[in-house]
């Protein structure tokens, strides 16, 4: 398959986000009508924002402050990082640069995805990670918007 930057290039709608170990069990970390987009800007920047659905709102209405018990659950139901981005057209994969990260583990890293297109679909896959002993292979479906 030829792939070329421009590509990937816009902005994508989540279709499902799932992880299946080594013994080929699946799981929903963000629950199956996880929803969230990503964007792949021409000039080399990209957003990644991913929530569970049915997170609840801050009793008191403050933007940026609720019980401990309302931002956890805000936190564990929503992903987000952005930064800028690169494509190695040969191998397939699109190059993750961290800047921005809900999730400060991920400040500056940098993180592979190997993407295969499908028409207005677009599959990207993280390296496979040892969890508890087991191995984990993240896999992402994007619709185009």
């Amino acid at each position: 398959m030829e792939f070329k930057k421009e590509m990937v290039v816009g902005i994508w709608s989540l279709v499902s986000y799932e992880v299946t170990d080594n013994e080929g069990n699946k799981t929903f970390p963000m629950g199956e009508d996880c929803t969230g987009f990503i964007m792949y800007h021409p000039d080399g920047y990209m957003s990644a924002q991913m929530m569970s659905p049915g997170r609840p709102a801050y009793a008191s209405g403050a933007l940026h402050t609720g019980t401990q018990e309302e931002m956890v659950a805000a936190a564990q139901g929503y992903l987000a990082y952005c930064g800028p981005y690169e494509v190695d057209e040969e191998n397939l994969i699109v190059i993750h640069h961290m800047s921005v990260s809900m999730n400060p583990t991920w400040l500056g890293d940098t993180q592979p995805r190997y993407v295969k297109l499908n028409g207005d679909l677009l599959e990207i896959a993280s390296p496979p990670i040892i969890v508890d002993g087991k191995e984990q292979n993240t896999k992402l479906i994007w619709k185009r918007v």
